[in-house]
């Protein structure tokens, strides 16, 4: 079976967009395709304009996250948009080391994940250089930051808005990498 979309929103939990095909591992209400995001067979090659994966990608291994990658770059059309959000474990560690934060619970779940299920747990961390050259290496070009008040999907209040202190984005530090690479 082969699915026609233009947009993406895999590993989307119990977040929902209007206008995306959802795709998660498990079965919530809104969920178009229920399955793993690093298979993507039921998806033609180079057909999606827009991948949307938001604290997702730090869920597989140190070694196992270039798989899904490729995978995604696989269905992603000439020209189409990778739209990444992890934890910036660069921003993590200065807020930790300048002692702006000192309480380790607050950045556990940044670093470990929430491990509220089995599939809640973080095996990789990721910063600019390390993701960026992930992303290059796999035939990836134009890597850069994206800004989540400049998408159509800013009214969703996902990680990709994750700031510390908790939820103080006037004043705190976004500890979201957003990175975007053209394919």
């Amino acid at each position: 079976m082969s699915v026609s979309t233009e947009r993406l929103h895999l590993g989307c939990g119990k977040k929902f967009i209007p206008g995306y095909y959802h795709v998660d591992i498990l079965p919530f209400d809104h969920i178009d395709h229920q399955g793993p995001v690093d298979d993507l067979g039921f998806i033609k090659d180079n057909s999606v304009k827009l991948i949307y994966a938001c604290h997702l990608l730090e869920h597989f291994g140190r070694n196992e996250f270039r798989k899904p990658l490729a995978e995604w770059f696989r269905v992603l059309a000439s020209g189409g948009v990778l739209r990444l959000a992890v934890p910036d474990f660069e921003q993590v560690m200065k807020l930790y080391s300048s002692g702006k934060i000192r309480n380790l619970n607050e950045v556990m779940g940044l670093v470990m994940g929430g491990q509220r299920d089995e599939y809640d747990y973080h095996k990789v961390i990721f910063d600019e250089r390390f993701l960026g050259d992930a992303l290059r290496d796999l035939g990836f070009r134009e890597v850069r930051r994206w800004d989540w008040r400049k998408t159509d999907h800013a009214d969703v209040d996902d990680y990709s808005q994750a700031y510390l202190p908790h939820m103080d984005k006037q004043n705190g530090t976004l500890v979201s990498l957003n990175l975007e690479a053209v394919k």
